[in-house]
């Protein structure tokens, strides 16, 4: 097995009083997609903040190490991790309506991001910017490159998103809810280019997401995450197909089926997503919690399969 490309040792992120990750680890080794599933306010999109270094907000705590390449970006200063940036690793934003500048045309936006990293002519990284729109699949793109974000549509802003994060072929790519709010085929459409773009560029890719879906259908490994940290890790099959953590099957009862007799209303999981405090915390909101759940439950397990949960074995298979 190669070596991980970035290795996240208990990263912990807090706001003031407010705990928002709390010692997340996990690695993603080169050309593997890692599928970060959970529900909104889980510690997904702010786990990857704190990764690149973005959190900015007054008072904020970030510890922990964030090993990509064997330097701990953690301990960058910010010059040294903007060259990292954009170049190395890249981001797409959860929103393309926000992550464009309106007042600049999308190629002028693609063409800063490469000239930023590398020495070329503004006419090289003009070229460029045209043909990363065209491998994203805009029609037109010698045209459409003088074009400002208000006159594409939403997945079309997607995709040139997407294209300037790739701009650089950065060797790990995260992307954060990339299909929310695109209709379906639009949302095909962005899985089969992110499918490509790995076979031609050979990046790994960190996919945040609540699509259980999404996860299945371009995933090697999944991490399934829940008030700020990890409760259940493993293979796509393993996950899928013999999930160990109560919360990993409520995220899994709650996708439609289409097979089988079609039920009248779809499970929920009761309550609201938020730690419980103390113990495990998803113990509130848990059917099969028990007394040991007043501590915290450690990730363990075998064959690359790991769950945070102490309900005995006999139990989960019932």
């Amino acid at each position: 097995m190669p070596e991980p490309l970035l290795e996240v040792s208990d990263l912990r992120i807090r706001f003031g009083g407010f705990t928002a990750v709390d010692g997340l680890s996990f690695s993603v080794r080169p050309g593997e997609v890692l599928g970060v599933v959970g529900e909104s306010g889980s510690g997904k999109s702010v786990s990857m903040l704190g990764v690149l270094g973005l959190i900015r907000t007054p008072g904020a705590e970030v510890s922990g190490q964030v090993v990509f390449r064997g330097r701990d970006l953690l301990a960058l200063k910010n010059a040294e991790m903007r060259a990292v940036r954009g170049r190395e690793i890249a981001m797409i934003f959860q929103d393309p309506m926000t992550a464009l500048t309106p007042v600049y045309t999308i190629g002028w936006q693609i063409a800063e991001q490469i000239r930023a990293h590398e020495k070329v002519s503004r006419r090289a990284a003009r070229e460029r910017a045209i043909e990363l729109l065209g491998e994203v699949g805009i029609p037109a793109p010698e045209q459409r490159v003088d074009a400002y974000p208000h006159e594409f549509s939403g997945g079309m802003r997607q995709r040139a998103v997407i294209a300037m994060a790739l701009s650089c072929n950065p060797a790990l790519l995260i992307a954060d809810e990339p299909t929310t709010a695109l209709d379906v085929t639009t949302q095909a459409q962005i899985l089969d280019l992110m499918r490509r773009l790995r076979a031609d560029h050979g990046s790994a890719v960190v996919m945040i997401t609540h699509d259980m879906g999404v996860v299945s259908e371009i995933a090697d490994e999944v991490l399934v995450m829940y008030g700020g940290r990890a409760v259940e890790r493993g293979s796509r099959r393993q996950v899928f197909h013999a999930p160990r953590h109560p919360y990993t099957w409520g995220l899994l009862d709650s996708v439609p089926r289409v097979r089988g007799a079609r039920a009248r209303r779809l499970p929920t999981i009761p309550g609201t997503p938020g730690a419980s405090g103390q113990g495990c915390p998803f113990a509130d909101r848990c059917a099969h919690s028990f007394a040991a759940c007043a501590e915290v439950p450690p990730l363990t397990g075998g064959s690359g399969h790991l769950d945070a949960c102490w309900l005995p074995e006999e139990k989960r298979t019932r």
